[in-house]
Parts: structure tokens; sequence; C-alpha cells
């Protein structure tokens, strides 16, 4: 189904509207969708039976939304009820003067919206292959696809990109200008980086089957 594309700039509703720092705000998109494509780990915040419960899960998406998944018999997935889907990388430390300056550097983002379970068997497809490829670009034509048994017991959501907040903080420490200045102590950023390692084999894999050139064409490079 195509749908018309999502504004460039991000709407500012009561629920997304910085109140706080203001200035590591963005209501540029195109930071909403960086931010989502370097990771592949998100938090889906939801409301069970009064109670908050927070789930990691994988995501992927495309122009307009983002997919989750996991088993039907997840109560976190049911769907019908608003979520609200949070992704962070962490930069680094900002390791001030003093205590109270201190902070870290980040990029981060929060989806608010009604999830809709993908039932058309084709969609359902689709989104899994986008969930796949956006963790393991080259993994869905390389394994398996899923069975019908397999699709039957997977809950597939959607949820629209439409609305969403973004902050980043980047840069040095804010006292630098004031009179801690004076004390003599260092001051900086200590960076965070993940890197992806060697693959390491299943010991069931028989000695000749090596790894895909997709799998290993990713050691050594950043995640995040």
């Amino acid at each position: 189904m195509t749908r018309p594309p999502l504004p460039a700039a991000l709407p500012e509703s009561d629920r997304t509207r910085h109140r706080r720092l203001r200035e590591q705000g963005s209501l540029d998109r195109a930071d909403l969708d960086a931010i989502l494509d370097a990771g592949f780990i998100c938090h889906l915040g939801v409301v069970v039976e009064g109670r908050p419960l927070v789930v990691p899960t994988v995501y992927g998406r495309d122009e307009g939304q983002l997919f989750v998944h996991g088993s039907v018999a997840s109560r976190s997935l049911a769907g019908a009820a608003p979520v609200c889907v949070t992704v962070t990388h962490v930069d680094g430390l900002v390791l001030a003067r003093s205590v109270f300056e201190h902070g870290v550097n980040y990029r981060s983002a929060m989806i608010h919206a009604v999830p809709r379970k993908v039932t058309d068997p084709a969609e359902k497809l689709e989104g899994l292959r986008r969930l796949t490829e956006h963790a393991t670009p080259g993994q869905w034509d390389y394994a398996r696809r899923p069975s019908r048994k397999e699709l039957a017991a997977t809950t597939l959501l959607a949820l629209s990109l439409e609305e969403a907040s973004v902050k980043i903080r980047t840069g040095a420490p804010d006292d630098g200008d004031g009179p801690d200045a004076e004390l003599g102590l260092w001051a900086g950023t200590l960076p965070l980086a993940a890197v992806w390692g060697t693959p390491v084999p299943d010991p069931a894999l028989a000695p000749d089957i090596a790894a895909p050139a997709h799998v290993v064409r990713r050691k050594g490079t950043r995640h995040g």
C-alpha cells in the first residue's frame, strides 16, 4: 500500500514538545531516520493490566512505519492501545569540572503511536524482511524464510512514525567559561563506540561452512 510521504519537519504535539533542554531537541525528520537506522534494538513501553511494562525488542522500518515483532503470546504486543517506543545511542560521557555539569553525549528518539497488528501475509512477510535486513543486511536472502507455521506464531506490529520526539547532545562540557574553569581540573568527553567483532561459528557447523560475506564484512564496523 502506497502512503504519502511524511513531512520533513516533525510536528509538535503535547507528547513530543521539548520542555527541558530544548536546545538539544530536533524537529528534523532526517535526524529521526538517522537514529533509527543506526540501531536495531528499541524499548517498547506499554501499560498492561494497569501496570507499566517496558520490553526490549528488535525493529525495522520503512519510510513511514516502524515494525516490531514478538511471540503471539506476548502481552505487550496485543495492539490497539497507545505505546511509546524509544531508541537511544550513547556516544560518550561528558566529564565536567563539577559533578552538577556532568552529562552524556547521546542521540535518542521517542515514538508515540497506536500500533496496528499486521495480518496481511504479504505485508507481514515484507515487514519481517525489513526487520531482518535492518539488523543484518543480506541475511534475508541468505537464511531460510519463515514457514507458514512460524509466521502464524509471530506477531508483527506497525507503528506510524508521524509523531516522534528527537534529542541529541554533542560536544564538550558546559562549564568551560564559568567559575569552575579556574579549578585546574581536567574536563572533557570520554567517547564510547560499539564495534562489531569477529563472527563466531556455531560449534555444530561443519568445518567447511564459512561465514557469508555480508556477515564477515561487518567486522570492525561501528554499530550505533
